[in-house]
């Protein structure tokens, strides 16, 4: 059992490294295959003005904008509330809290996404806080995870040294639990990015705006061509965040 064990991260390492290759250049292969196909095609008036580069990349500008939006309000939400899960009285409540940021993502994300037009109206507000609230479990998850796996031998070591609780916490715990959390925030991050294209069913704009107008038209090239960006911008910010991911997991084994 123990000889297999040395080959299996071998096989990951190498798959893992096959992704980082293969996953930029997947991205870059639909996002000019598109282009090329809009630019060649034989597109009607209304399908060539939408496909054009000067209507597309305001979209994904927004897109990507929203998307910041929220992944910033998210881990400044959920990173606090995952603390406070690992310690003093919030400690006993941590199962619960889990469960109720879980159903975020349990409800279907354009349900969300219309409750918060409803509430903030139409627009990008309401897209924004059901887009935090559909992202907040997997970082708050990680963030208790990832300070209950600090060893708490080093944690009394820290106290003994002199360290405040809170000193422990930043200096310490923080530090050791950051790869968990930001794995967290990665899966977040690409939640988000992929569910923003809902948000223009309520106004909210993005690239969604190409598959409403695809839908509402009937004009499938320009409902394919907006599905397809939407997948490849997913995708090219996953391998983004994943390269951030890796560069934090190798400082944090250099400390």
């Amino acid at each position: 059992m123990t000889a297999q064990a040395p080959a299996t991260n071998t096989t990951r390492n190498g798959t893992g490294r096959i992704r980082m290759l293969v996953q930029p250049v997947i991205c870059v292969a639909i996002i000019a295959g598109c282009f090329i196909y809009t630019s060649t095609a034989d597109l009607s008036t209304t399908e060539a003005r939408t496909l054009d580069l000067g209507n597309i990349w305001p979209l994904v500008r927004q897109h990507l904008w929203i998307s910041l939006i929220a992944t910033i309000a998210t881990v400044i939400i959920a990173i606090p509330i995952g603390i406070g899960l690992t310690r003093g009285p919030m400690l006993r409540y941590s199962k619960p809290i889990i469960t109720i940021a879980g159903f975020g993502q349990a409800a279907p994300a354009i349900g969300l996404i219309a409750l918060g037009a409803a509430i903030f109206g139409i627009g990008t507000t309401g897209a924004v806080v059901a887009l935090v609230v559909y992202g907040l479990l997997p970082i708050i998850a990680n963030t208790v995870a990832g300070i209950g796996a600090v060893d708490p031998k080093v944690v009394e070591a820290s106290r003994g040294m002199g360290m405040s609780s809170f000193a422990t916490l930043l200096k310490v715990e923080l530090p050791l639990a950051l790869p968990i959390i930001i794995a967290g925030v990665r899966t977040a991050l690409v939640l988000i990015v992929g569910t923003v294209a809902l948000a223009s069913f309520t106004g909210g704009g993005g690239l969604g705006e190409l598959v409403t107008s695809g839908i509402k038209l009937r004009q499938d090239v320009v409902l394919i061509v907006g599905a397809l960006l939407i997948a490849a911008l997913a995708l090219l910010i996953d391998w983004l965040a994943h390269l951030v991911e890796l560069t934090t997991v190798r400082k944090g084994g250099t400390r």
